[in-house]
């Protein structure tokens, strides 16, 4: 079984020739065999790999399969590079990992994945809003939510600076391996929220909250649009911006610009780890990435950090969300093995397994597998991360949505609800201005 990681060089030079496998589908049984390539996300988390490996190989071994398997890196956009040079080529793997709008745009390239997801939903259930909504186009499941590479960007707040300047118990609020408290839950509103971050920004620990044109900017600005139900463009494709929501939203944001850290019009999606890492910031919305970063290199700040659902609003909590896919080339002549495969790592088992690699980075699609011990043992602080796959009340929101996936992606690549944000905030343009210009931005869209 080979095993490689793949450069940028390797993506450039064009998808490589696919093999032949004879079978019926789902291949089972001892005299199943021939090859299967796959690409899949190189996992920044040491190990996380491995435990792929281990289980595909088990898999290869039980159909009798030749299985190699690529780690491409998304650095430098490596592995949407491969996805994009395959898709032209109609060559190359079998099975390709691909995150978020990157899985959603090659719809018609992959074979459908309604038989696998019908699968899948009979014995986990429904599965996440997000996973849907980018996963399931015109009726039909285009591929298989990925477990590694699904996240979400909750909130991460400073136990011992909520405490102090805000009043809030932030392990009481949302307890490691318990229901909420559901008193404290109710109150933690977006509303609550601004003047928490009034109270933190007062004695220099502003929240590290992103407004650029970058993913993790739109994520949590999708977030706080939906729960105040503010959309851009609607799920039939009407045009929906020049709202009451929006004009509800504007206004929040021009309240809380003042409050955050110089320069978050101009931050990268490092820049808020940087601010939780440095101890600069009280709270940011991210997945445990800065706080993996943080056990490293800021013990005494990893020690204080405290994973927790996002504030609600008057339309319901919700947390951004970044699902990734399988999908299987339809001009893949292994169909049949590449199914079985998704299949065997969909198991609970290997589920779990993939879940602990990746020390609880990875949330799976389905609720009814959110329960594992990763999360509860995983510190400092020791349930630390608990609260971080989405549970209970939680809706898990793609930034973009509920727009027609054509239109959802140029929201969220373009950046239009932060620009929007920013001419009203920072510009001197007018509220109706600053809506007018978004609303002329998304007739482009649907022109394009």
């Amino acid at each position: 079984m080979g095993r490689t990681r793949v450069t940028r060089r390797t993506v450039l030079r064009g998808a490589a020739a696919a093999t032949t496998l004879a079978g019926t589908p789902f291949v089972r049984g001892a005299h199943a065999a021939g090859k299967l390539s796959v690409a899949v996300w190189d996992h920044w988390v040491p190990g996380a790999n491995d435990v792929l490996e281990k289980l595909s190989r088990e898999w290869a071994a039980k159909e009798k399969v030749e299985l190699t398997i690529d780690f491409v890196t998304s650095q430098g956009d490596k592995l949407m590079l491969m996805g994009a040079a395959e898709g032209q080529a109609r060559s190359g793997h079998d099975v390709i990992g691909q995150p978020g709008w990157y899985g959603a745009a090659k719809a018609d390239m992959w074979e459908p994945a309604d038989d696998l997801m019908a699968t899948l939903i009979g014995k986990y259930g429904k599965p996440s809003a997000a996973a849907e909504y980018l996963g399931k186009q015109n009726g039909h499941w285009i591929a298989v939510p990925s477990i590694p590479n699904t996240l979400t960007l909750p909130s991460v707040g400073r136990i011992d600076l909520f405490k102090q300047y805000v009043g809030l118990d932030l392990t009481q609020m949302y307890p490691a391996g318990a229901p909420p408290d559901k008193e404290l839950a109710d109150q933690w509103t977006w509303n609550f929220w601004l003047q928490a971050a009034e109270k933190c920004h007062k004695v220099g620990f502003p929240f590290g909250m992103p407004l650029g044109q970058t993913g993790d900017s739109m994520n949590w600005v999708g977030a706080i649009f939906a729960a105040h139900g503010a959309e851009l463009v609607d799920k039939d494709g009407n045009i929906t911006v020049k709202s009451d929501a929006t004009k509800q939203m504007l206004e929040f944001f021009k309240k809380l610009v003042p409050l955050l850290p110089d320069g978050v019009f101009a931050w990268d999606d490092s820049s808020n780890n940087k601010a939780l890492i440095s101890g600069q910031s009280a709270f940011i919305m991210n997945p445990p990435s800065a706080w993996a970063v943080a056990v490293r290199d800021a013990p005494k700040v990893a020690e204080q950090c405290w994973h927790f659902p996002s504030p609600k609003g008057p339309k319901g909590r919700f947390d951004p969300a970044q699902p990734s896919y399988w999908g299987i080339w339809n001009f893949s002549p292994n169909k049949s093995a590449g199914k079985s495969l998704l299949l065997h790592l969909w198991e609970k088992n290997s589920v779990e397994q993939l879940v602990a690699g990746s020390k609880g980075y990875d949330i799976p699609a389905f609720g009814t597998l959110r329960d594992f011990k990763t999360w509860a043992e995983e510190g400092p602080p020791k349930g630390g991360i608990w609260n971080y796959p989405p549970r209970g009340d939680v809706i898990e929101s793609v930034s973009g949505s509920p727009a027609p996936i054509r239109i959802g992606n140029q929201i969220f690549a373009q950046a239009t609800t932060t620009k929007m944000i920013a001419q009203y905030t920072t510009q001197g343009k007018t509220m109706d201005e600053a809506m007018d210009w978004a609303a002329g931005e998304l007739e482009g869209f649907m022109r394009s």
